[in-house]
């Protein structure tokens, strides 16, 4: 079992969700989709990453950027950094998520959403943006609109912010092998195999 805590306004988060899936199905490894906001986490454990944005080391960001591009050509797919917009505001987006996860739509809004913001330069938090994204999902746009407003779904997505923390969590994406390993990052992914690899000689 693999929990994957994420959320779609980080480039990273898009690279791992995309390598993540290839990767659980080879292992035969079921992934636990936590949706998350990690603007929660960033000011209740990681304030350091906004200062980082605010005054980055040029040398350092030139290289990290270089380095996304890497992962996004190596992964195949197409990754603007940074986008228009950005940071976005994602916590509608993230809320659907949640909303379409008990009817199997996650991973499929999740991918459309990703794509239209770090490959198409969207702007998610726009509600007409995610009634387009919820068109090409074949997901009904008032239907979805109506489910990101329950109490519910937004209290289920400030719980597993908090439940991320708990456990140890700083940041998107955030992923549990088996209950309590943690690893962070799409480039940590070749641990999380060697972990599932481990768990199943158990």
């Amino acid at each position: 079992m693999i929990d994957f805590y994420f959320d779609i306004s980080s480039p990273w988060t898009y690279l791992a969700f995309h390598n993540i899936q290839p990767l659980a199905a080879e292992m035969g490894a079921q992934v636990a989709w936590k949706p998350i906001l990690v603007g929660g986490v960033f000011n209740s454990v990681n304030p350091s990453v906004y200062a980082a944005r605010d005054h980055p080391v040029p040398a350092k960001a030139a290289y990290q950027a270089k380095d996304m591009q890497d992962w996004a050509r190596r992964s195949g797919i197409a990754l603007r950094f940074p986008p228009t917009v950005f940071p976005v505001n994602s916590v509608k987006a993230m809320r659907g998520c949640l909303w379409l996860a008990p009817q199997g739509g996650l991973v499929r809004f999740a991918t459309a959403a990703f794509e239209a913001y770090w490959g198409g330069d969207e702007d998610i938090s726009q509600d007409a943006v995610l009634c387009a994204l919820c068109a090409r999902c074949r997901i009904d746009p008032a239907a979805f609109l109506a489910g990101i407003a329950q109490q519910d779904i937004k209290d289920r997505l400030k719980a597993n912010t908090a439940e991320l923390i708990r456990r140890g969590g700083f940041g998107s994406p955030t992923m549990f092998v088996n209950g309590e390993d943690m690893y962070f990052g799409n480039d940590r992914l070749p641990l999380v195999r060697e972990a599932l690899l481990g768990a199943g000689r158990a």
